[in-house]
């Protein structure tokens, strides 16, 4: 004899729609190693940076040949996977790479909107790493937190402000490194690194009392030291931005004080 459940069915479960944050990886490349490579080279001095994001595989700019004809998904979901990125969708297949990417457990995700293009983290006046970029699907979610540190950094550290801005009342030396999804503000001098909208919050700024940093990053966009400073801003009370203009986007430094 069977029983029934004394529960309604429609009280067992709600079914509702939900906004999840996607970051989207445009391939230019087949060869799943050099992608590891590059992925294991740009992430060294950040790790745990990815903590299981999902991401949507985007393949629409492959060139795809008799030598390649199908990406090695499999392969490339491994070393995702690795770097902390589950991978949830793919984007621009056809054929048989579609049936591919279906059969390694991913969804159909062409109808996904990509809001822009994360720009290469590449410095001034510097070749670009390795054929991989970026992009971050919906709009970053609404910063939550914030950070505050108020002990020096000294060389070797790193403060990650996840989701958030963070905000350091002490020295930030050289060798160590600030990241945040959203503003840094240094009420110190920066001597280190500090990455702002790390997640590709183009919005995103960094202040500091006194700039002297040895990288400045935001959403991907980075200077190094090896182009100095202008004496306005360098040792002074000063601000960065991302400039966007038709030449791409840039790094915009100004000092806050006149």
């Amino acid at each position: 004899m069977s029983l029934a459940s004394a529960v309604p069915f429609s009280h067992c479960y709600d079914i509702k729609s939900a906004d999840l944050p996607l970051l989207s990886l445009l391939l230019h490349t087949t060869d799943v190693q050099a992608l590891a490579r590059a992925l294991q080279s740009q992430l060294a001095e950040s790790p745990g940076f990815f903590d299981q994001d999902p991401v949507v595989i985007d393949v629409s700019a492959l060139q795809l040949d008799e030598s390649c004809p199908v990406m090695d998904f499999a392969g490339l979901m491994a070393v995702l996977k690795s770097q902390g990125l589950v991978p949830l969708a793919i984007k621009g297949a056809e054929g048989a790479q579609k049936d591919a990417a279906l059969a390694c457990g991913l969804i159909e995700g062409s109808d996904l909107r990509v809001r822009r293009a994360l720009p290469q983290q590449t410095a001034l006046n510097q070749p670009q790493a390795c054929e991989e970029s970026a992009a971050v699907a919906p709009p970053p979610p609404a910063l939550v937190s914030t950070l505050v540190i108020d002990k020096p950094l000294r060389s070797g550290q790193q403060v990650y402000a996840k989701g958030g801005d963070l905000i350091v009342l002490a020295m930030v030396n050289a060798g160590a490194e600030v990241i945040a999804d959203g503003n840094i503000h240094i009420y110190a001098p920066l001597r280190g690194k500090a990455i702002a909208g790390a997640r590709g919050n183009v919005k995103a700024r960094i202040f500091a009392q006194a700039m002297e940093p040895e990288l400045v990053s935001i959403a991907g966009v980075y200077r190094t030291t090896d182009k100095a400073l202008g004496p306005e801003v360098h040792g002074r009370a000063a601000q960065v931005s991302l400039q966007s203009g038709p030449d791409g986007d840039k790094l915009l430094i100004q000092a806050l004080v006149p």
